[in-house]
């Protein structure tokens, strides 16, 4: 039996969603963030990252969302929510499937981090923290955003998914950089992003996986 060790309002949510689409039997194991956003340590006895999302079937113990719906896909799928292998479209998915984690989310968690140094510096120096936190927001995460959601938003403009006509497991994983620019940044008016999102979210097997994992921000 697959197990899923999930953190409420994380990257697991979008394994949730995998699972369902695949219509894979699993279990939710539920962990709940600390006041300080972190995961709390029981996940360390799940594996020592102590990290969400983990998976579990017999005696793999697998972390990063990444190779979780790699291996889901490879193993679960049968075929679905991959292109043909080695064609254009799954060289495609192979981009995403990494860009997900290697360029889209870096940028948006410093911008989550540095919206809260302000609040968590001395009194006095909250000013300058400020300051300082809009000076770095405007020159280096502004435009670095602004690039990337330039870059997505030509992307879905062919067919509205991320790597060919159908769905696939790099929408599965670009959902969530996605989910958090819409919360954190806001599109602008840039239409494909927003239509991703509300695409994903109408899936019955998204509205599915939110009523296994419980309550998510980002839907």
């Amino acid at each position: 039996m697959i197990v899923l060790h999930h953190l409420n309002n994380s990257r697991s949510q979008r394994v949730l969603w995998l699972l369902e689409e695949l219509g894979v039997p699993y279990e939710v194991r539920r962990y709940e963030r600390l006041p300080s956003l972190a995961a709390p340590p029981e996940l360390k006895a799940v594996h020592p990252l102590g990290k969400s999302p983990v998976l579990t079937e017999g005696d793999l113990v697998l972390a990063e969302t990444g190779a979780i719906v790699a291996y889901l896909a490879e193993t679960h799928g049968h075929g679905r929510f991959q292109p043909e292998r080695g064609s254009p479209d799954w060289w495609r998915m192979q981009h995403f499937l990494h860009h997900a984690e290697g360029s889209a989310m870096p940028p948006l968690f410093m911008k989550l981090v540095f919206a809260r140094i302000p609040s968590q510096a001395p009194v006095l120096i909250r000013p300058v923290a400020k300051a300082l936190m809009r000076g770095v927001d405007a020159h280096l995460l502004a435009p670095r955003l602004a690039e990337l959601f330039d870059y997505w938003d030509a992307a879905l403009a062919d067919s509205g998914w991320f790597a060919g006509p159908e769905p696939t497991i790099a929408d599965v994983m670009m959902s969530f950089p996605l989910e958090a620019a819409g919360a954190r940044v806001g599109f602008g008016a840039r239409r494909n992003l927003p239509a991703f999102v509300e695409r994903v979210h109408s899936r019955p097997a998204y509205r599915a996986a939110l009523e296994r994992g419980g309550p998510y921000a980002y839907a």
